[in-house]
């Protein structure tokens, strides 16, 4: 039960449910955005992301100077569940709704810069679309 209790310990902090709200909108995100979205310090995005690392919920990978991160949650798992839990409890939320545009608002302007100096754009990062509420 220690496993069990150490998950629910890692869904019991704001930031963590944010990071875990918008990882599970789109396939990876940098901590560079994760910081620009949540207004929150690099040391703080890096501590939580190391967090939830060290629990399994997510894997990284690092690009030159960042490290991106990706849900590692496996179909049909108990934290599939719960993300799904979470989602159905986020989705409906102005506030989670706002999270995900302002993700989506800098993921599209990197593509956009990538594309206007010529490089291919990182097609892995294009957020998924909200859920309709």
């Amino acid at each position: 039960m220690r496993a069990e209790a150490r998950s629910f310990k890692s869904l019991a902090d704001e930031t963590r449910l944010k990071i875990l709200w918008l990882l599970s909108g789109t396939e990876e995100v940098c901590v560079c955005d994760v910081i620009e979205v949540l207004k929150i310090t690099q040391s703080k995005a890096s501590r939580h992301l190391r967090y939830l690392y060290h629990l399994g919920w997510v894997t990284d990978r690092r690009d030159g100077l960042w490290m991106n991160y990706r849900l590692t949650v496996t179909s049909g798992s108990p934290r599939e569940k719960l993300l799904k839990l979470l989602s159905e409890m986020l989705a409906p939320q102005p506030e989670a709704q706002a999270l995900r545009g302002q993700l989506a608002h800098i993921l599209e302007a990197k593509q956009d810069s990538q594309f206007a100096r010529g490089l291919k754009p990182d097609r892995k990062k294009s957020p998924q679309s909200l859920p309709e509420t």
